[in-house]
C-alpha cells in the first residue's frame, strides 16, 4: 500500500512540475488586446549564437562584397517603418544609429578602398563621432557661422546631437526623416568559407556600412567606383551590431505573429543583394573593369557561378 502511493504522489509531483515548466499563455491579454510585444526583450541575447571555427579547419575562403537595395520588396522590412517615432519597431538604420548613440564604435572608411580596415584604424568611440559621418546636407557648403545649422529643430541640422549638459549623445529625429527616406543602400563585407570539421561551407558577414543617400549618385560610369567610395558612412564590425539587432524585430511582413528579429533576419540571409566585387590580388571590384550594365552583370554572374560550383565540386557522386 505504502509503495502505490509512492508511486502515485511520484506520478502527481511529476505532473505539477510538468504545468509549471509548460504555462500556458493567452494569446489576448486582460484588456483584450493581442499579445504581440516588440519593446521587451529580457532574454534577446541568449538568442545570439556565436560559432567558433577553428582556423586550422578553414581550408578555402574567400572574400565578397555585396550591396543591400532597399529598393528591392524583399529588403522591404529593413527599410520600413521611415518614422523616427514609432512605438514598437525601428528601421535598420534607426537601430545602427540608437546603437551608435549608446556607445557603438564605427570605424571610418580606407583611403584608397572600400573595404574595412580594422587593424590599423582606431575606431571612433561615443566622445569621438566623425562630424562628417552624420552630415546630412552638402559637405562643400560652410556652415561655420551659421548658429542655426547646429539646431536640432531644423531639418538640415546634425543627425547625431551632442549634449553639453547631459554629457551625452542623442540622436535628431527631424534629421533623421530627412535621412532615412533615401537610406537606400548598404555595403557588406562577407566571408564565404570551408570549414573541414563540419564539412561544409559557411557564409558570415564581417561588417556593414550605410551608404551615404547624396553621394552615392552618378551618372558617369567611370565613377562608379570613387562615388561608392565616397559614399560609405562608416564601417560597422558586424558581430558588435548583433546585440543589437537582436533586441529588434523586423516589421512584419502580411503576417502579424510570424514576427524575426533583424539578427535572424540575416543570420536566414532572408534579404537579397547583388555583388560589387571580391577579394583578388588586384584590389579591383566590378565597377573598376566592366565597362556597361551588361558586362557588370555578367561578372556578376560569373563569381556567383564560382561559389556555387566550388561547393559542388567538393562532394563526388
Amino acid at each position: 500500500m505504502i509503495k502505490r502511493l509512492s508511486i502515485i504522489v511520484c506520478l502527481f509531483m511529476g505532473i505539477v512540475t510538468t504545468q509549471a515548466q509548460h504555462q500556458v499563455t493567452s494569446f489576448f491579454d486582460e484588456l483584450g488586446t493581442a499579445r504581440i510585444q516588440t519593446s521587451e526583450f529580457s532574454q534577446a541575447h541568449d538568442t545570439i549564437v556565436m560559432v567558433d571555427h577553428r582556423i586550422d579547419d578553414v581550408i578555402w575562403s574567400r572574400y565578397v562584397y555585396r550591396i543591400i537595395d532597399m529598393r528591392y520588396k524583399q529588403n522591404y522590412q529593413l527599410y520600413f517603418p521611415a518614422k523616427a517615432d514609432d512605438p514598437d519597431y525601428r528601421n535598420l538604420f534607426k537601430v545602427i544609429v540608437d546603437a551608435v548613440v549608446d556607445g557603438l564604435p564605427i570605424y571610418p572608411r580606407g583611403a584608397e578602398t572600400i573595404k574595412p580596415d580594422f587593424k590599423s584604424v582606431d575606431a571612433f568611440t561615443k566622445a569621438q563621432i566623425p562630424i562628417d559621418a552624420f552630415m546630412v546636407v552638402d559637405k562643400t557648403e560652410d556652415h561655420s557661422d551659421d548658429e542655426d545649422f547646429w539646431n536640432i529643430s531644423r531639418s538640415t541640422a546634425m543627425l547625431i546631437n551632442y549634449d553639453s549638459v547631459t554629457d551625452m549623445l542623442r540622436a535628431n529625429p527631424f534629421s533623421f526623416e530627412n535621412v532615412v527616406r533615401n537610406q537606400l543602400k548598404y555595403l557588406i563585407q562577407e566571408v564565404v568559407f570551408f570549414d573541414k570539421h563540419t564539412s561544409r561551407l559557411h557564409t558570415k558577414i564581417m561588417a556593414i556600412a550605410p551608404l551615404h543617400p547624396v553621394l552615392i549618385s552618378t551618372q558617369d560610369s567611370t565613377k562608379v567606383m570613387s562615388s561608392l567610395r565616397e559614399s560609405i558612412m562608416f564601417w560597422i564590425p558586424f558581430d558588435l551590431l548583433r546585440p543589437y539587432l537582436a533586441m529588434q524585430y523586423a516589421i512584419p511582413n502580411r503576417n502579424e505573429t510570424k514576427r524575426v528579429t533583424y539578427d535572424e533576419f540575416f543570420q536566414k540571409r532572408l534579404f537579397t543583394s547583388y555583388i560589387v566585387g571580391e577579394g583578388n590580388m588586384y584590389n579591383r571590384w566590378i565597377p573598376d573593369y566592366a565597362g556597361g550594365e551588361a558586362e557588370i552583370r555578367k561578372e556578376q554572374e560569373r563569381i556567383a557561378t564560382e561559389l556555387l560550383n566550388f561547393e559542388q565540386d567538393l562532394w563526388e557522386y
